[in-house]
């Protein structure tokens, strides 16, 4: 499958990396470190030499607890980065929002995805994505951002997530947005507890069933740092673990901050897969 990502091609035909580009202040691992357009701009230049696929820009950190943003400062942030990296690289450029404004003026700078932590819930964003006719990718999270991790309850994680992201397709569909233009992430962390995670990504496979390429985004969250018992700077290696899985599992795309081990590993489980 390759998607058309305003003029830039995404292959998925092998499992592909997504480079985490932040420029927040408070995002939960690289908050602060590129605020500064042109430090954004050389690290994106650095995750392409190191093989992603497609950069993420977000302006807008989705911990838990995070304070709100509004669509103005989302703008401002992310509209000259991604304008810069759009003009430089040869990759697609993904926004990372639920504003249908900022998915409005990021289009209009250049990217070419919608990634959105709502599922194009929020007022307008379902027709502001419509009408842009980018590819979109739909996440899951059980409640919002700032109170997810309270108290997440599930009978079946992996049917509830699957009927939720069915449920936005047909919106989607319904609305003009093409079924070959849309991608799929259950949500790992977002309204759900470690086992929840767990249990999630021991049976992404059960997402298949709704024909569309799945998202995966566990770099460095909670559920490792549980697992192992190791803080944020020594998460690496549970990350790999995870995208290994992951990519194993069928996911298209590993959303994650360290590119070039990552980019290895897909590139190892590629290989095994396409083994005879």
């Amino acid at each position: 499958m390759i998607l058309d990502c305003a003029g830039k091609p995404l292959d998925l035909s092998v499992p592909r990396v997504m480079g985490i580009l932040n420029v927040t202040p408070d995002s939960f691992s690289d908050g602060g470190h590129y605020i500064a357009p042109a430090v954004a701009v050389a690290r994106a230049r650095q995750m392409v030499a190191e093989g992603a696929a497609v950069i993420d820009v977000g302006g807008e950190s989705t911990r838990p607890g995070a304070a709100a943003v509004d669509a103005d400062e989302e703008i401002a942030r992310v509209v000259p980065v991604i304008a810069a990296l759009a003009a430089e690289l040869p990759v697609p450029i993904s926004v990372d929002t639920s504003k249908p404004a900022v998915m409005q003026a990021a289009v209009a700078a250049g990217a070419g995805l919608i990634n959105d932590v709502c599922a194009l819930q929020q007022p307008g964003a379902l027709a502001a994505a419509a009408e842009l006719q980018v590819p979109v990718c739909l996440m899951h999270m059980q409640g919002e951002p700032r109170t997810m991790q309270q108290a997440p309850h599930y009978a079946d994680v992996v049917g509830e997530v699957r009927e939720f992201l069915a449920r936005r397709v047909a919106a989607c569909v319904a609305a003009g947005i093409r079924r070959d233009r849309i991608l799929l992430d259950p949500g790992f962390g977002f309204g759900k507890t470690l086992a929840h995670n767990l249990s999630l990504l021991k049976h992404l496979r059960g997402l298949h069933g709704l024909g569309l390429p799945l998202l995966a985004g566990m770099s460095r969250k909670s559920m490792i740092g549980a697992v192992l018992e190791a803080p944020l700077e020594e998460r690496l290696y549970g990350s790999l673990a995870v995208a290994t899985l992951s990519a194993w599992l069928g996911a298209a795309i590993v959303r994650v901050h360290d590119v070039k081990a990552t980019v290895d590993v897909l590139r190892m489980v590629a290989a095994v897969q396409a083994a005879d």
